[in-house]
This record gives structure tokens, C-alpha cells and sequence, in this order.
């Protein structure tokens, strides 16, 4: 009797010694959560003042609802394929968010602002559903050089527009001509002490450019700012002054956390659909149509290797390491 007991204390004991190996300790634990707290610290230093275009024309953009940005399940659920229709519902608002994540080098930040529409629509009758599809998803990777300050210095951005990226400068980045042209010069905008990059939106297909090139037409626009705490629906489409908060893309139970919930997204990576032509991307299958094929520019390579992206694009970066020491996308954490 006295073997099988110390034979059953020894099992115990190996079993629970083998689950607290696996368990993540305390201070790690406390040590992430630090970590995330500064990225979405980071991420907040930098995410641009968003001005976004609106069309009143033609029933499908529902009097300028439809380019207001909010979360793929602005409608509570993870279906993608009853946005088109849920949105027209006049009890479902859908406040504004927009999606980020942060992606780490020994001298670099790359930050990616990406942001929702539940359609991207037209207002030519017989481009209906040629030139439509439910959900859209554009964005902006905003890169961040190190340096003796909390939060580093922004050099340049890159923006999504469709199929097409677009890269940008500041004045005082020291960034020239890669294998691609800089297409311009980012503008600045104060916002609560902190100056930031000025992206625009265009309405309908709300593919983003810099400010600087691509302005909302005519007065009929909505200008989003970042908060980490608040979520606000425009007043109307001549709303000025709107929050929107930001979410982070690996938060638990978020959009890379759904990745495989079929419902929601195609083979992991294009929202679902039940309307139109086209689809829409998540951020880690954004790709220019013509930029190359090396490391970086394949579909994808935004998220997965920005800092592979943004050598190709520039040059000009100084001390600049392509090895990532944080990268939730490829699993380095």
C-alpha cells in the first residue's frame, strides 16, 4: 500500500511540475502586458488625424454612412457576409475605430493603422456590383526611427490605396527614391500636443493617400482622431471632430485571433462576402500589384516583413536592422 501511494505522489507531483512548466510565470506575464501597454502607447503617438470623404449621391452610400469607418462586427456578429445589408440599418451606427499593430527592429517601429468600411460602393447605376463589394479595408504603415526620445521620430508612411501603395517623406526625414519613387511629403496636424501625420480617405472605394496629395472633395467630409479609450459616431457628414479608438489587431478574440473563423474571413486572409466584385484584404494580405517580388513585397509583406517593405522603398535610412525582435505576425514575441 505505501509503494502505490508514493507511486501516486510521485505521478502528482511529475503532472503538476509539468503544467506549471507550461504556464507562462507571473513576471512574464506582468512583462507582456507592460510591453502592450507601450505599443498601444506608441501606436497612439503616431496614428494620423484621418480625414475622411463622403458622398451624399446615389442610395448605396446611404447618405454618407457608408464611408464613416467602425469594426468588422459593428453589428455584434462575425458574419461578414450581412455587413452590406446590416449597415443600412438605421439602428446600427457603428461607431469609429481603427485597427492597429506594432511590429519591432533593434532601430525601428512599424505601425500599421488600417480601417473598416462595410461597403465599398458606387453611385453609377450599371457599375452596380461590378464596381462594389461588402467590407473594406485600407490602411497606413507608419514607420518610426529609435532615437533618445520614449516614442522615436516618424520618417515616412506608406498608405494602401486599393491595390497600389503609395510612400510618403517628412520634411526633415533625410528619406530619398528606392526601387520606388516617394510620391510626397507628409503634412502635420497638432492634435493635444503631439503633431501628427494627416492621412485622407477618399469616399466610396476609400483607398488613403497623405493629405498633402489627395484632399475630401468639396465640404462634405468627416476628420477622425485617435483615442485609446473612446469610439464615436459623426454627428453628421460635416462632423470635424470624431474619435476613433484604437484596436489592437492581436488583442485577444481579435482579427488575427479570427483569422480561421470562416464566417468572417476567406482562406484567413480576404473578408467574406456575399455582394459585388472584389474583395477586401486584411492587413496581412495588402499588396501593390507591381512593386517587385523580393522579401517585403509579396502579399503580405507589410505586416509580416515591413522593415524588408521599407528598405525596398527607401533610401536614406541610416542605421536600419532588418531583424525583428517583435513581430506577432511571424510569431516572434
Amino acid at each position: 500500500m505505501k509503494k502505490c501511494i508514493l507511486a501516486a505522489l510521485v505521478v502528482l507531483s511529475l503532472f503538476s511540475c509539468e503544467n506549471n512548466y507550461d504556464l507562462p510565470s507571473e513576471e512574464n506575464q506582468k512583462t507582456n502586458q507592460k510591453n502592450q501597454n507601450f505599443y498601444l502607447d506608441l501606436a497612439y503617438h503616431h496614428a494620423p488625424v484621418h480625414y475622411q470623404d463622403v458622398d451624399r449621391t446615389g442610395s448605396h452610400g446611404l447618405s454618407g454612412k457608408a464611408d464613416y469607418i467602425t469594426r468588422y462586427d459593428f453589428d455584434g456578429d462575425l458574419n461578414a457576409k450581412n455587413n452590406w445589408n446590416n449597415i443600412a440599418n438605421s439602428s446600427r451606427k457603428g461607431n469609429a475605430v481603427g485597427y492597429y499593430s506594432v511590429v519591432e527592429t533593434s532601430t525601428h517601429y512599424f505601425i500599421i493603422y488600417a480601417f473598416f468600411h462595410p461597403r465599398d460602393w458606387t453611385d453609377i447605376w450599371f457599375l452596380y456590383r461590378l464596381d462594389e463589394h461588402e467590407n473594406d479595408l485600407e490602411g497606413v504603415l507608419t514607420i518610426v526611427k529609435k532615437n533618445n526620445t520614449t516614442y522615436g521620430a516618424a520618417l515616412g508612411a506608406i498608405t494602401v490605396f486599393h491595390s497600389d501603395f503609395y510612400s510618403y517623406k517628412t520634411s526633415n526625414s533625410g528619406l530619398t527614391d528606392g526601387n520606388e519613387d516617394i510620391d510626397g511629403t507628409l503634412t502635420l496636424q497638432n492634435h493635444n500636443g503631439i503633431n501628427r501625420f494627416k492621412t485622407s480617405a477618399e469616399a466610396k472605394g476609400h483607398g488613403i493617400k497623405a493629405y498633402s496629395k489627395q484632399k475630401p472633395g468639396g465640404s462634405d467630409y468627416v476628420v477622425y482622431y485617435p483615442s485609446k479609450t473612446s469610439s464615436e459616431y459623426p454627428s453628421d457628414i460635416y462632423d470635424r471632430n470624431v474619435k476613433y479608438k484604437l484596436v489592437n489587431i492581436f488583442e485577444n478574440g481579435g482579427m488575427w485571433d479570427q483569422r480561421f473563423t470562416t464566417s468572417l474571413f476567406s482562406n484567413a486572409k480576404s473578408f467574406q462576402k456575399s455582394y459585388g466584385n472584389g474583395s477586401a484584404n486584411a492587413p496581412w494580405n495588402w499588396d501593390d500589384k507591381n512593386d517587385g517580388g523580393n522579401q517585403g513585397l509579396l502579399a503580405g509583406g507589410m505586416a509580416y516583413y515591413p522593415a524588408h517593405l521599407v528598405d525596398e522603398y527607401f533610401n536614406g535610412l541610416g542605421n536600419f536592422s532588418k531583424t525583428y525582435t517583435y513581430n506577432p505576425y511571424l510569431g516572434i514575441e
